[in-house]
């Protein structure tokens, strides 16, 4: 790490320490600030990330800059009600006490993107943690090294800079960031070994986390649905930014008997949307680095599973075709690792038995999707099955949903966020009781102790299952009557009617 990059984190520490971001008016004008810069640069972003990943404008305009306004727009529609304390239940002996949960950030967070979606997977999580009231650290993926050079030069001049700068390094020193500094906070999107180590190091100082992973998300098709509506939807999801997507769809479980079907109709799907050149396509991108390209033309290069449609790559130009891989089986290489990348693999099952079987066989993933109007079958997947999210008969989609958590389970995370749900993630609830109970009412809980005092106690603090019927009736009066002999004593000893 540069010695700059220890002073900017020393300066978040001194910045919230001022209290200032716990303003919420403060974290308001953030906010919009955050909004305005996205506006004024929308060019500059979408010319960046066609540097990065050759991702058509508006692949990039809908999917990070429009949804990462949004989040913005929640946040500000909301944060009042969401800053508000959490008034909650008393029990009888501490009737006269104020209980209530106080919303306090963590502090000083740390915030680590990946490069696929190099601002949405930042920012987003960053509105959360603006909105709750800490202070940031930005790190950008050194991957989309054009996206991160433009977020350290331009985001400083619109949000504060002592609270939320923007920290750059390559991935030695990005290990370094996490192990020579603690946080109170970190938020991390990435693959699951980097968040391993991620959650060693915060281990060391019990720092608490959000990891966002991933994973082989499977969708199952059966015979029920719209077999080319299902080919397009999926279509869409996998090869949307040249399959390098968390989300996409990994691997299909479909039904035999319409197998050829769908692999027909997929293949229609990619040339409607490529033409017979996707390298020739302006909505095609490429894969992101050499690294990534290597690993991809090496399980192309297997002999696992049988091609049956694309296949071709230009490695100096960084380009796969979409491809379709049938005859997979849970001991190929396509099945090792998540694919992140142009490559969809298509398996046949006899029904939803064996497709659950065969998910519930590897890690739980970010999604599970399923094509199919068979509500029996739908139901079977949800009660059999455990993923982040589900998506029924589409894709993606619940991802770009303010009122859903997003987040992973097991291998493909910890933690989830978007909307409420990330402001909670990067909040402290504090429990909070200021009494007010008459000291005369307390006695009973002082030593000496004695029979009398331990009914007595009882009867105040114990819990039992709430009954019904007749007895349930004559229950409820006598503990109406209880309280209103409490009340009465308070009454007399405040006001001494």
């Amino acid at each position: 790490m540069k010695s700059d990059d220890y002073e900017k984190i020393a300066q978040a520490r001194k910045a919230f320490a001022t209290g200032k971001t716990k303003i919420v008016s403060f974290r308001k004008n953030q906010l919009r600030q955050l909004a305005k810069f996205l506006k004024e640069n929308e060019s500059a972003l979408c010319d960046a990330i066609m540097q990065d990943l050759r991702r058509s404008k508006m692949e990039t305009v809908l999917a990070e800059i429009v949804m990462t306004n949004n989040a913005i727009v929640n946040a500000l529609e909301n944060i009042d009600e969401w800053c508000k304390d959490e008034h909650q239940p008393k029990a009888l002996l501490t009737l006269f006490s104020n209980v209530y949960v106080r919303k306090e950030p963590f502090g000083v967070c740390l915030v680590i993107a990946s490069w696929n979606y190099p601002i949405a997977l930042l920012l987003i999580p960053v509105i959360s943690a603006i909105a709750a009231g800490n202070c940031v650290i930005i790190k950008p993926s050194e991957c989309s090294a054009k996206v991160a050079d433009l977020l350290l030069n331009l985001l400083p001049k619109y949000i504060d800079n002592e609270c939320y700068p923007v920290v750059v390094t390559d991935s030695v020193h990005s290990a370094q960031l996490v192990e020579n500094n603690r946080f109170d906070f970190i938020f991390f999107t990435g693959g699951t070994a980097i968040g391993r180590l991620i959650m060693k190091c915060a281990a060391e100082y019990l720092t608490p986390v959000v990891l966002e992973l991933g994973g082989k998300n499977p969708c199952f098709v059966d015979k029920s649905c719209d077999i080319k509506t299902a080919a397009r939807r999926i279509c869409w999801g996998k090869f949307l930014n040249n399959g390098q997507n968390c989300l996409s769809t990994d691997y299909v479980l479909c039904e035999a008997e319409i197998h050829d079907e769908f692999i027909q109709n997929v293949k229609t799907v990619i040339d409607d949307f490529y033409g017979p050149d996707a390298q020739k396509s302006p909505d095609f991108g490429r894969i992101i680095n050499d690294r990534q390209m290597s690993r991809l033309v090496k399980l192309l290069k297997s002999n696992d599973g049988k091609i049956v449609h694309g296949g071709k790559y230009d490695e100096k130009d960084k380009y796969i075709s979409p491809t379709v891989v049938t005859h997979v089986t849970l001991d190929s290489a396509y099945m090792q690792q998540e694919m992140f990348g142009p490559i969809l693999l298509i398996m046949s099952v006899a029904n939803i038995d064996e497709a659950i079987e065969t998910i519930n066989k590897l890690e739980k993933p970010l999604a599970v999707y399923a094509f199919s109007n068979n509500k029996q079958s739908i139901d079977k997947l949800l009660f059999s099955t455990s993923s982040g999210g589900v998506c029924i008969n589409d894709v993606l989609m619940h991802y770009s949903l303010e009122s859903l958590p997003f987040g992973g389970i097991g291998n493909s995370g910890i933690g989830n966020y978007h909307g409420k749900f990330g402001f909670d993630a990067f909040t402290h609830k504090r429990a909070v009781l200021d009494d007010g109970t008459p000291e005369a009412l307390l006695r009973v809980r002082y030593a000496p102790y004695s029979d009398f005092k331990l009914f007595k106690s009882k009867m105040l603090i114990k819990k039992n299952e709430k009954s019904t019927g007749i007895f349930g009736m004559v229950k409820s009066f006598f503990w109406m009557s209880v309280l209103g002999v409490i009340l009465a004593y308070g009454l007399h000893l405040f006001f001494g009617v």
